[in-house]
C-alpha cells in the first residue's frame, strides 16, 4: 500500500472491488445463451471486473496526481457497469 490511503480503508475496497468482481462472474455465468443477453453479459462482465484492476493499478501509483488519474479511469468504469446494468 503506498501513502495515497490510510489505515484499512484501502484494503476494505481493495477486498469490495474483487468481492464484486466475482458476483459479477457468477452472474455472468447465470445469464442466459441468446446472443442479446451475451453480447450485454460481456460488456458488463469486462467493465465490472476492471474496476478493482484499475483500482488496484492505483494502489500502485508513484504520485498523488497518477493515484487520482487511476481511481479516476476505475469510476468511469463503475459509470459503464451502471449503464450496462440499466439494459
Amino acid at each position: 500500500m503506498n501513502g495515497h490511503e490510510s489505515g484499512n480503508r484501502g484494503s476494505n475496497l481493495r477486498d469490495r472491488t474483487k468481492a464484486f468482481a466475482v458476483r459479477v462472474v457468477r452472474l455472468y455465468s447465470s445469464l442466459p445463451k441468446t446472443t442479446e443477453a451475451q453480447v450485454i453479459g460481456t460488456q458488463f462482465l469486462r467493465s465490472a471486473t476492471s474496476v478493482g484492476a484499475h483500482y488496484r493499478e492505483a494502489q500502485r501509483s508513484r504520485s498523488t496526481a497518477e493515484f487520482i488519474s487511476k481511481v479516476e479511469v476505475a469510476l468511469q468504469e463503475l459509470e459503464e457497469t451502471d449503464y450496462w446494468i440499466e439494459l
